[in-house]
């Protein structure tokens, strides 16, 4: 053991080793650096003490109840597949991963529900509730590795939610470690159930900051028909964005509709030529799973599609409309191998999408920089990403402030600073600017009433929250702009 530790850390460290099992924990440099961020490009992360596995609930608890005693600060991870630098590393930390925590549980096919540990992985669970005839909806991108304790955590969101909804809108129950190690189960397994404070909720979303989840029980649905796609292309990104609050006012119920501009499709096309047409501004990707229905739903998007100026194609079969998603699936790689990237999430009302999409492209005049646009427009969730030189410290501070006026302009259009990535290290500057002066007292009240020492996921969310003690200190000031994130 380092001499150099201080005396807490050291002390924290040899209890865990005496407590866990041997392989549980782990002071490895080549380790700890690989777990150190999740997959926000260039968010600070400190210098971890140590990475600890545990393998059980009871585990998670032991491990929590030294951190409290020693007064440790704890990073709660899962896949680290996060956008928002909610599982970076802090100097000294304890980086707590449920990774081995990945046992389905229990699938109960009369109930419909699922019990699972959190680190089992989305794409795994859904393949073995389909086994049973049932279906599982919530699809974050990164469903092949992140996991359902992750997903919860930050409420993830998906391609799929414009008719699913979101993580949080089927989980029903947790497990949950507090920052003194207590152990507590929330919620029910039962279709109904109104008894006490919804707890559940509190904690997803809470990105780590109030308890480590450790197992999560969710609701299933059915087995989803086969779906149906179509794409339209169009003359401007306004008649695009036109075209979704008239096709949802129509009584359609898409399970798939997204947006992507032409910036967005030059950056997919010069990673692999899809044989967009050229003088496109703009598309949509729309699909339906309601079965006998679902192809008069994709009849109704075509003609409110032309009806816009759009031309219009429904896949005739499902390779063709594998084709099709293809083009909105390749969108993250396309844009990682430009480099340099800042990735917002703002989310608005349908009705105001045309104006957060025409807003955009005069946010990257005033500041100089190149922005290309991707949205779940259906539930007018809008990913905007703004490109930007690394190397130069003017083009940063420039992309910076383009990156905070994205957020200001939902705000004013009556929507969120985040619609599914959270608010980790790269938005937590600007929650108060949405909470308001009573939110961001009450989130403050709570984060000290469970953890009051501080150490879990400290500075994550919430601004100064470690100095922060309600009703001793004012609250503080208004957001500046993000944090820099290199």
């Amino acid at each position: 053991m380092s001499a150099s530790l201080p005396h807490p850390l050291e002390s924290a460290l040899r209890t865990l080793a005496d407590r866990l099992p041997t392989e549980a924990v782990t002071t490895d440099p080549d380790i700890l650096a690989s777990y150190r961020t999740d997959h926000a490009p260039f968010c600070p992360s400190g210098a971890p003490a140590a990475l600890v596995r545990p393998r059980s609930s009871e585990q998670v608890a032991e491990v929590m109840r030294i951190a409290h005693e020693y007064g440790v600060p704890v990073v709660p991870q899962a896949a680290r597949t996060g956008l928002a630098g909610g599982a970076n590393a802090v100097d000294g930390c304890l980086l707590l991963s449920v990774e081995r925590m990945n046992r389905i549980l229990d699938i109960d096919t009369v109930d419909q529900v699922a019990h699972v540990e959190a680190g089992v992985v989305n794409a795994v669970f859904s393949r073995a509730v389909a086994e049973h005839g049932l279906f599982y909806p919530p699809d974050p991108s990164s469903w092949e590795t992140s996991t359902l304790g992750g997903n919860a955590a930050t409420n993830a969101g998906g391609l799929c939610c414009v008719k699913y909804g979101v993580t949080g809108d089927f989980v029903r129950g947790l497990t949950v470690v507090l920052a003194d190690g207590t152990l507590l189960r929330t919620g029910r397994s039962t279709a109904k159930g109104v008894a006490g404070y919804d707890l559940t909720h509190l904690f997803v979303g809470s990105e780590g900051t109030l308890g480590v989840i450790t197992e999560v029980t969710v609701a299933l649905r059915p087995a989803a028909e086969r779906p149906l796609t179509a794409v339209a292309f169009f003359p401007t990104a306004a008649a695009a964005c036109a075209v979704v609050p008239d096709f949802m006012a129509d009584g359609a119920r898409p399970s798939l509709l997204e947006f992507m501009d032409r910036p967005t499709m030059d950056v997919v096309s010069a990673y692999q030529d899809l044989g967009f047409p050229t003088d496109a501004q703009a598309m949509l990707i729309a699909q339906s799973d309601r079965g006998e229905s679902a192809a008069g739903d994709l009849e109704r998007f075509a003609r409110i599609a032309e009806s816009h100026g759009g031309q219009a194609l429904v896949a005739a079969d499902p390779a063709e409309a594998e084709l099709l998603l293809q083009a909105r699936r390749l969108v993250g790689i396309a844009t990682e191998r430009l480099g340099t990237y800042l990735a917002d999430d703002v989310c608005v009302p349908r009705r105001r999408l045309i104006e957060m999409i025409e807003g955009l492209p005069a946010i990257a005049e005033q500041h100089r920089v190149r922005i290309t646009t991707v949205a779940h427009a259906g539930d007018g969730n809008v990913h905007p990403h703004v490109l930007f030189d690394r190397n130069d410290d003017d083009e940063i501070q420039r992309a910076h402030q383009a990156f905070g006026a994205i957020m200001d302009l939902g705000l004013a259009l009556g929507g969120t600073i985040t619609g599914e990535h959270g608010v980790g290290l790269l938005k937590r500057d600007w929650l108060a600017k949405e909470l308001g002066p009573a939110g961001l007292r009450i989130h403050h009240h709570i984060k000290a009433a469970l953890d009051p020492r501080q150490i879990l996921n400290p500075g994550k969310v919430l601004a100064a929250s470690a100095a922060y003690r309600a009703g001793d200190q004012p609250l503080p000031g208004g957001p500046s702009r993000p944090v820099v994130c290199l």
